[in-house]
């Protein structure tokens, strides 16, 4: 196989150059977009793959050469694969646009028709019932206060159905208009939009920016700052964040010749909620580990996980009755050099193969303080930023 990398010149929307059948993963039209399906490899198998691709790369940047897109489960003993495009296209930091065609593909990138009107009708039907839900938080909550562990997320589905197939490229352009500054992606029928950074590596610099503690958002400047003053303030946020922080920053740490975090928590809002959220940053010491490396040791994090982690896992497992598949995951790239981008994977919808079924997923963090029927309004908050987009789809 070979790649070859060009500098564009031509002005591109990576949302247009995916499409409705394309890979995304973008954030701020920083990112990459990709038609077409060279070569499925497992990802246990992808930094010798890519490596082994025969490269012509004219722009040497992160993302640039031989690429690939995957979607890790949350199971972390569960087998996933990565996708390597026929054409990929890239937008940089600083600008910078390029396109890699793998094998001579001659895919056109060209915008696809705009989406077009449609009348569609639409159910929602919950997946575990409140019921269970509320129990498995009871149950999540007894066991922190009992110490047993420190913190477990509990998460739901809900299932909508539609009448006529769900609309890809235009679910992707209204969680751009409104979670622009999310990771939006959309790999193999898997889409959403992230607000969370679980780990990027571009050389040997490695940033990760973990989210933990929420609150709604109304759309009221007043009523808003009011709610955001109170999750700085809540014991019980500031806790579940604190845990998910020194994780990451422990295992990070390792690979790390320093590694730096911002003192306070500070306030992550997009549409539909608020953060409190934490920028982990440093170098990597030589040779820096391959990005997945990373992910591996990071995924799933306390804030989709719990912790300690396996005893969170075995809780979730027993009272939870969610398939979480790809939710609580990671979603992203990998080049060959070992860079990447990974958000971790929430704010997201599942797509059966006739798309007319969207299966979504929320959950919180449940500490000794927590309420269930709040935590069951904090999961009905997040997930409006995917139900807004579909239920228009």
């Amino acid at each position: 196989m070979r790649a070859v990398t060009r500098p564009l010149d031509q002005p591109v929307d990576l949302n247009d150059v995916a499409g409705p059948d394309g890979s995304l993963f973008v954030r701020d039209g920083v990112g990459l977009a990709a038609r077409g399906v060279s070569a499925v490899v497992e990802s246990g198998d992808i930094a010798r793959f890519l490596a082994a691709i025969e490269t012509d790369d004219a722009v040497c940047a992160p993302g640039t050469g031989p690429v690939a897109l995957g979607v890790k489960p949350f199971d972390p003993n569960g087998s996933w694969s990565l996708v390597v495009p026929r054409v990929v296209v890239g937008k940089g930091p600083d600008g910078q646009q390029w396109i890699t065609r793998f094998d001579g593909a001659d895919d056109d990138i060209s915008a696809p028709p705009p989406p077009q009107p449609r009348v569609s009708t639409f159910t929602i039907e919950p997946g575990v019932s409140e019921a269970t839900y509320l129990a498995a938080v009871t149950a999540a909550r007894d066991a922190v206060r009992a110490g047993r562990i420190t913190k477990a997320v509990i998460a739901r589905d809900v299932f909508v159905r539609s009448s006529q197939p769900i609309d890809v490229h235009a679910t992707l352009l209204r969680l751009r208009a409104s979670f622009g500054s999310s990771y939006r992606y959309s790999i193999d029928g898997f889409i959403g939009a992230s607000p969370e950074l679980l780990v990027a590596r571009s050389g040997d610099v490695v940033r990760s920016h973990p989210l933990a503690g929420t609150a709604p958002r109304v759309g009221d400047p007043v009523v808003d700052a009011r709610l955001a003053e109170a999750l700085v303030a809540s014991t019980k946020n500031q806790i579940e964040h604190r845990i998910v922080i020194e994780m990451v920053h422990d295992t990070l740490l390792p690979w790390c010749s320093y590694l730096d975090w911002e003192p306070e928590p500070s306030i992550v809002q997009v549409a539909n909620v608020a953060h409190l959220g934490t920028l982990v940053e440093g170098r990597l010491s030589s040779p820096p580990p391959h990005v997945l490396d990373l992910v591996n040791a990071l995924c799933p994090t306390p804030a989709l996980g719990g912790y300690p982690r396996d005893e969170a896992l075995r809780l979730i497992a027993e009272v939870e009755h969610v398939d979480r598949g790809p939710y609580g995951g990671a979603v992203g790239w990998v080049d060959a050099q070992g860079n990447g981008t990974w958000a971790v994977a929430i704010r997201c919808a599942r797509l059966s193969p006739d798309r007319h079924t969207a299966r979504l997923y929320a959950g919180g963090g449940i500490v000794a303080d927590s309420d269930p029927l709040a935590e069951l309004a904090e999961t009905q908050a997040k997930m409006q930023a995917m139900l807004s987009a579909l239920i228009r789809a």
